[in-house]
């Protein structure tokens, strides 16, 4: 890994933890802010919500800046408001650092995609976007059991503590290797955003939002299904969610090589398609605790193995406006954050099992299978019409 693109891991491993190990620190942050459970999962909404706002935003704001300029800035949002966050004195006050610290994260990973791409060697494109990633999936691996054990054995204000020491260190190495890249801008904000004009770039956005979305159906009630269906025990679930993490870290790798060696539009059509088949096994095979872990690995394997795929794809397709394009794949990412984990819920209100979100999950990736169809066939269609006019 070339030492330029260290930072961008780095960064991505305090957006990780930061954005996931809330899920394992609410009851703790429940109880020492004196509020309801559900209550203090409106922390989670928040960060989400500044994601979907700060993407497209602070990438229009600073898209005439130098990168090296604009990753710094958003890195400092960052750092400042997890730090804000680990000493919050009140819900209230919590609420809207995490919408802050949110901010950042699709703009991060936005420029920073890009900024990795500009970086990498003839055909390594995707490899190199992956290696942003590998921060995330490291997150997810390491740092965040660590920061669910620490707030929970200790106080979770230490973990956002840890997090904004990440950001510190992020700063440095940001300053230090990160080239000074020039800006690549070739239009206004205004001219930017007529690449939404464009019915591929919505296509993009389609399957990530719906098709992603499956697995967040999935992994939303993991502790549950893993509980009740497969029977393990309470305990054994911040093991089965390494055991996630690790298919994270191997599905990040898998999927930035894949990405250099086919069309990112038919490397995502096959992922989300293996995505659909995975979500429909867990629904019939959970109750086997040895098929149901298998199954764990390759469910997290392939929750990352489309990242550097979907990021390469909108890169390719959004001309003239890459980091916006990119950065709108992160909120879009987001938003089948929201959507699986609402979906997901509804069999589950109505009574039903812990596995049926995994139908629902198959549902939606198969939704996306067909976004991702469509999208590959108008490229060929496209390819096909430039050969046959005359040069």
């Amino acid at each position: 890994m070339k030492k330029s693109l260290f930072p961008l891991l780095l960064g991505g491993l305090g957006i990780g933890t930061t954005e996931f190990v809330m899920m394992g620190l609410l009851p703790d942050i429940a109880e020492n802010l004196h509020t309801s459970i559900p209550t203090a999962g409106h922390l989670i909404s928040a960060y989400a919500f500044g994601v979907v706002v700060g993407a497209p935003l602070l990438v229009m704001i600073t898209s005439s800046y130098p990168p090296k300029k604009v990753l710094l800035f958003l890195m400092l949002i960052f750092t400042i408001f997890n730090t804000v966050s680990a000493f919050a004195p009140t819900h209230f006050t919590l609420l809207m650092a995490r919408f802050f610290a949110g901010l950042p994260h699709g703009a991060f990973f936005g420029v920073g995609a890009v900024v990795a791409s500009r970086l990498a060697d003839e055909g390594k494109q995707a490899q190199a976007i992956s290696m942003m990633f590998a921060g995330l999936t490291i997150a997810n691996l390491a740092i965040v059991p660590l920061g669910t054990w620490i707030g929970h054995h200790y106080l979770w204000r230490y973990t956002f503590g840890i997090v904004a020491l990440i950001g510190l260190l992020t700063l440095t190495f940001l300053a230090a290797w990160m080239p000074a890249l020039p800006v690549e801008r070739k239009g206004d904000a205004r001219s930017e955003l007529k690449v939404f004009k464009s019915a591929e770039v919505w296509l993009v956005i389609l399957l990530t939002a719906i098709g992603t979305g499956g697995l967040f159906a999935w992994i939303s009630y993991i502790a549950p299904l893993m509980t009740k269906v497969s029977r393990f025990s309470a305990s054994s679930v911040s093991w089965i969610l390494i055991l996630a993490g690790l298919g994270m870290v191997v599905g990040n790798l898998v999927g930035g090589r894949l990405a250099d060696r086919v069309q990112p539009a038919k490397a995502c059509t096959w992922l989300l398609m293996a995505m659909a088949i995975t979500l429909l096994c867990i629904y019939f095979f959970s109750e086997y605790q040895v098929i149901a872990l298998l199954l764990t690995f390759i469910a997290g394997a392939l929750s990352m193995a489309i990242a550097s795929p979907i990021q390469i794809l909108m890169i390719q397709t959004a001309k003239g406006a890459e980091m916006l394009g990119a950065a709108a794949t992160q909120a879009a990412f987001n938003i089948g954050n929201a959507l699986g984990a609402f979906f997901g819920g509804l069999p589950i209100a109505a009574g039903l099992s812990y596995d049926t979100p995994s139908l629902v999950g198959m549902v939606m990736a198969l939704i996306g299978v067909l976004f991702a169809f469509v999208l590959v066939r108008r490229q060929a269609n496209i390819k096909l019409a430039k050969e046959l006019i005359p040069a």
